[in-house]
């Protein structure tokens, strides 16, 4: 089975960092998705908006964390995933999240420039110190 969600929005905060006891980077993003549509009976615009958390992983999470920025119209893609937890009093919660594979910049309304990253050993097990980010 396939499970994959390509999603385009804005950013409705900025990414947030932060890394695992293995020096794993993550990214937590808000990506709202509006839908605008005319009523067919009253001819009057009518909009609705989506809201999806959105994680991404290693160099992917520190690119974003430094290219990106609350506002930006962003295209993301992934995998969704559910994952629960307990609160401390012992009730069950959930939430579906977009685990991100790709993240890049809409350049339906504006424009990006791209620089790569050149790799280098410490990128295959360490953190990243010389990323350099997208201006959009």
């Amino acid at each position: 089975m396939s499970n994959h969600i390509t999603v385009t929005g804005n950013l409705t905060r900025d990414p947030e960092i932060r890394y695992t006891r293995d020096g794993q980077a993550s990214v937590l993003l808000g990506v709202a998705v509006n839908r605008r549509w005319q009523d067919k009976e009253t001819h009057e615009w009518e909009e609705a908006a989506s809201f999806f958390d959105v994680v991404c992983w290693r160099d992917l999470a520190e690119n974003s964390a430094m290219s990106l920025a609350k506002g930006m119209r962003v295209m993301v893609s992934g995998r969704l995933e559910q994952r629960s937890w307990e609160t401390e009093l012992g009730e069950r919660r959930y939430r579906i999240e977009i685990v991100a594979d790709e993240i890049g910049p809409s350049l339906r309304f504006a424009t990006a420039e791209v620089h790569k990253h050149e790799r280098t050993e410490a990128d295959e097990g360490g953190q990243r110190t010389d990323a350099v980010p997208v201006e959009a």
